[in-house]
C-alpha cells in the first residue's frame, strides 16, 4: 500500500524530474525554491496536470502513465492548499458534509461525520457559521476536515500554513500531525518552513529547478545540506532544534 511517483512534468525552460515511493501512513516533504516544480508534481498527482511522461500508482492502481489519465475526482486524493476553498453558501458542518459524501457516505451519515469531525477539531459552537465569518485558522481546520472525510487514500498539503499566523500555524501542524496519525493516510506536504518539515514528515525531497537535490528520510537530508537553498533552510530552523541539524549550518 503505497504511492509510487515517477514524474517527468514538461516546464517552461526545464522538465521537472522525480522519483520517490510514499508508504502508507508516511509523509513526505517537498521542498525548494519558489517555482522550482513543487506545485507541479503536487497537482500532477492530484490529475489537475497531466504527466509528461513516467508513472503514478496509487495502492497498487495505476492513475497515470503513457495510456492512462485517471480524472482527479475519481483518484481518491485530498488536496488542501493556501486557499481552503470552502463553499461560501454553505456553514461549516455542511461543508465538512460534503467531503464526507463525496468519500461515500449517505446524506444522514455524512452530517453525523461532520459532527463527529466538529467536536474532535473543538468547532462544534462554529457549525452553522459560514465561511465569511470565520478565522484563517478556522477555515483551514474546516478545510483539513472536509479533506480527511472524504477518505482519501492520499492527502496533497500545497503550503496550508503560508497565509496563517505563527499561533494558528503552530495549531494546524499539531492538528495535521495527530490526524493523518490517527487516519493512518499516507500525504506529500509542499512547504518553504523547515519547522513544517521537521514536525511533519517522515522523507524529504529538494527539488532546484526540476531536479531532485536531496532525497532521503528527513533528518538525515537537514544533517547534510548540500545546496545554499538547503543551508539557508536548515538556518530558520528554532533554537530548539536538534543541535546536529544547527551545526550543519554553522560549519557550512
Amino acid at each position: 500500500m503505497a504511492l509510487i511517483a515517477r514524474l517527468e512534468i514538461p516546464r517552461t525552460g526545464f522538465t521537472v524530474s522525480a522519483d520517490f515511493t510514499v508508504e502508507s501512513g508516511k509523509v513526505l516533504a517537498l521542498m525548494g525554491p519558489s517555482g522550482a516544480g513543487k506545485s507541479s508534481i503536487v497537482h500532477t498527482l492530484a490529475g489537475v496536470e497531466k504527466l509528461g511522461g513516467g508513472l503514478i500508482e496509487l495502492d497498487g492502481t495505476v492513475l497515470a502513465d503513457a495510456r492512462t489519465h485517471v480524472p482527479p475526482h475519481l483518484r481518491k486524493i485530498g488536496l488542501l492548499g493556501q486557499d481552503p476553498h470552502l463553499f461560501p453558501h454553505l456553514d461549516a458542518a455542511k461543508n465538512i458534509a460534503f467531503g464526507a459524501r463525496a468519500g461515500g457516505l449517505e446524506s444522514r451519515a455524512a452530517t453525523a461525520e461532520a459532527s463527529a469531525w466538529l467536536e474532535r477539531l473543538g468547532l462544534s459552537e462554529i457549525a452553522r457559521h459560514r465561511p465569511g465569518a470565520l478565522s484563517g485558522g478556522q477555515r483551514q481546520r474546516i478545510a483539513l476536515a472536509r479533506a480527511l472525510a472524504a477518505r482519501p487514500r492520499l492527502l496533497l498539503i500545497d503550503e496550508p500554513f503560508a497565509s496563517l499566523d505563527v499561533e494558528a500555524a503552530a495549531d494546524m501542524r499539531l492538528l495535521v500531525r495527530e490526524q493523518l496519525a490517527r487516519t493512518g493516510i499516507s500525504a506529500v506536504i509542499v512547504s518553504h518552513a523547515a519547522v513544517d518539515t521537521q514536525e511533519l514528515a517522515d522523507d524529504l525531497l529538494v527539488i532546484e529547478r526540476g531536479a531532485a537535490t536531496h532525497q532521503g528520510p528527513t533528518a538525515q537530508v537537514f544533517a547534510n545540506p548540500a545546496t545554499r537553498f538547503m543551508r539557508a533552510v536548515i538556518a530558520t530552523l528554532p533554537a530548539g532544534a536538534p543541535p546536529e541539524l544547527k551545526e550543519a549550518t554553522d560549519g557550512a
